[in-house]
């Protein structure tokens, strides 16, 4: 069984242009061609495509998403699990949940030992309490919440200055990675990824590889978190992004 490139296009939801570049680039090539010499891909082919889609969605540029469907050692069954396990963590809280939990670490407890002149010291420009509403009315009820709560209730204005320095020095770090070109999946990179997942769960609260990918899709996806790391360094919002994935998918 053969499909032509209308077929297909019709099928993934995709644009006959795209595919014709994924053909170009060398990422799907149809497996055989019609007598006029159109295209014509075969179920295997569809596998592929498949793939593709399920990477792309997950964010993988298509330089990787090549890279791993053409591992010989890799096994059509893990990509599978894969990117079940990154697609899971993204099905019912990939935005909101994961805005509204990060804003949690500024948000209503965040100061709640500090005078309204200390808030602004230790963050600057930022209002904390800017969320806290949204915060609380969706998210009180969970426990990823109310953890961050307690611990933030103990913290002082010492503690506070301290935790931002350290998310301030792991954003820092990432930044230089990215300026001097490593790739987002580079060893590098991906080691300062989980120096800021474990960051969260020693600040803040338990967070998972799985419930890391939220946060990393949250900074490129909220404008309001994505101008924060374009502030940082151009480009870093999808980096951060990019890297946390590429542990969680090393981690997985």
């Amino acid at each position: 069984m053969s499909y032509s490139v209308g077929q297909i296009a019709g099928f993934a939801g995709v644009t006959v242009r795209t595919l014709h570049h994924y053909d170009e680039i060398g990422l799907l090539v149809p497996g055989g061609r019609s007598h006029a010499g159109h295209r014509r891909y075969s179920d295997a082919d569809l596998d592929r495509l498949q793939q593709i889609l399920f990477y792309r969605e997950l964010g993988f540029p298509l330089d990787e998403v090549a890279a791993l469907l053409d591992d010989p050692d890799a096994d059509p069954r893990e990509h599978l699990r894969r990117q079940h396990a990154l697609l899971t963590g993204r099905i019912t809280r990939l935005q909101e949940m994961a805005a509204a939990i990060e804003t949690a670490m500024e948000a209503k407890k965040m100061g709640i030992n500090l005078t309204p002149e200390e808030k602004f010291e230790v963050f600057g420009d930022h209002d904390p309490e800017q969320y806290a509403d949204e915060v609380e009315r969706r998210w009180g009820h969970t426990d990823a919440y109310k953890e961050s709560q307690r611990k933030a209730a103990s913290y002082t204005k010492e503690d506070w200055k301290r935790i931002n320095d350290e998310l301030n020095a792991v954003h820092a770090r990432m930044g230089d990675l990215l300026a001097a070109g490593l790739p987002a999946d580079s060893g590098e990179a991906m080691d300062v990824a989980e120096e800021h997942r474990r960051f969260i769960t020693r600040s803040h609260y338990a967070c998972s590889h799985e419930f890391h990918t939220c946060l990393g899709e949250m900074y490129v996806a909220d404008e309001r978190f994505e101008a924060v790391y374009e502030a940082i360094r151009p480009g870093l919002a999808v980096y951060m992004r990019d890297a946390i994935l590429a542990n969680a998918v090393r981690n997985s």
